[in-house]
């Protein structure tokens, strides 16, 4: 009998073997090719996976990484639909330059992650990208590891040293807007912090914290408020900011998701923006430019920094192959300020009187 037969009567594949030894079908093919960069109980269970099945290793199989299309995925858990778009335009355009497949697994809260990363083993994928909130979750990168799968994370403020990652200075841009705001006038500067589970929430945080000591600028905890980088945390988060005694003359918010809804508090209240207070964000999603005004924000380079991803991970994956291994690459982006109609400097107001 032919092998092109006895595929179509169900001959067992490298993806059947993958996924009978808990592993990535890279690491069966470099098991099969004989490669010495593979642990001993990891080689031993992909060999009784073989005998198991009855797996013929063919000419194919042994040139994975060359002839078989690379099968990328992206895990995603983002609250925030117009990041998650930018985020899929950038990785869209790098598959099709290296005629890799980019497959979109939805990760739901709750901790699903480990269901998650079993249902993509079992899908024959060759590596993964973490965005934010997952590129922070011990609990995706143990298991994605733990199957000897690559992965290159997004937009942690505090990467592992062993795992390739694409981010921003985070905290360098905060600082910057927070000084931006001071230049303007600003003392009373409000700051709508993202969610606690993201390193990169703390490093924006820190950058805040740290351009007001720079400026001389007292902290006032009433000041900063909790936010989850979503829409409606930011409404409750500006409800708790104009209503303080003192409200601020200025908030920053750390995702121009809750900076929207800062700007749509405010105009409840019957306050212009900016005349009456100013309101700046963090990304430059396309929310920035769809709202009025429009906003100043920082400019992550949210598409780039997915593209950069793909390419590293693609890298990592071909990389596997060689009897030595370079060190994760750590690949940072710049930002930049970008100023629109959102901020200016705040109102003069007549002294009370007598």
């Amino acid at each position: 009998m032919s092998q092109r037969s006895g595929r179509q009567r169900g001959a067992p594949t490298i993806s059947d073997v993958a996924l009978a030894a808990g592993v990535s079908p890279m690491t069966v093919s470099r098991v099969i090719n004989g490669e010495s960069n593979v642990r001993a109980a990891t080689r031993d269970a992909v060999k009784a996976a073989i005998q198991r099945l009855g797996y013929a290793p063919n000419r194919a199989a042994r040139s994975l990484a060359g002839a078989e299309e690379l099968r990328i995925a992206l895990l995603y858990s983002n609250p925030s639909a117009a990041y998650l778009g930018e985020f899929l335009m950038g990785g869209l355009a790098s598959v099709s330059r290296a005629h890799a497949q980019l497959m979109i697994e939805q990760c739901e809260d709750g901790g699903q992650e480990v269901q998650a990363v079993a249902h993509l083993i079992r899908t024959g994928i060759h590596g993964v990208v973490l965005p934010p909130p997952l590129c922070d979750s011990d609990a995706t990168i143990d298991a994605l590891q733990a199957a000897d799968i690559p992965i290159v994370v997004v937009a942690s403020g505090r990467p592992r040293a062993d795992i390739p990652a694409v981010s921003i200075d985070d905290a360098r841009a905060a600082h910057d807007m927070t000084c931006h705001l001071a230049a303007l006038g600003h003392r009373r500067i409000g700051f709508i912090a993202g969610n606690p589970n993201q390193t990169a929430s703390a490093r924006r945080m820190d950058g805040y914290r740290t351009a007001l000591d720079e400026l001389g600028i007292a902290h006032d905890p009433a000041l900063v408020v909790p936010g989850l980088f979503t829409y409606r945390s930011g409404l409750d988060a500006a409800e708790q900011l104009l209503a303080l005694p003192e409200r601020p003359t200025a908030i920053f918010a750390s995702n121009d998701d809750m900076a929207g809804a800062a700007v749509a508090v405010a105009h409840r209240h019957g306050l212009d923006v900016p005349g009456d207070i100013t309101v700046c964000g963090f990304d430059d999603t396309p929310l920035a430019t769809t709202i009025w005004p429009e906003l100043t924000t920082i400019r992550q380079p949210i598409r780039d920094m997915s593209q950069a991803a793909v390419e590293l991970l693609i890298g990592e994956v071909r990389a596997r192959r060689a009897p030595a291994r370079a060190a994760p690459r750590h690949v940072l982006l710049d930002y930049q300020l970008v100023r629109r109609q959102s901020d200016a400097p705040p109102r003069k107001r007549p002294p009370a009187r007598a």
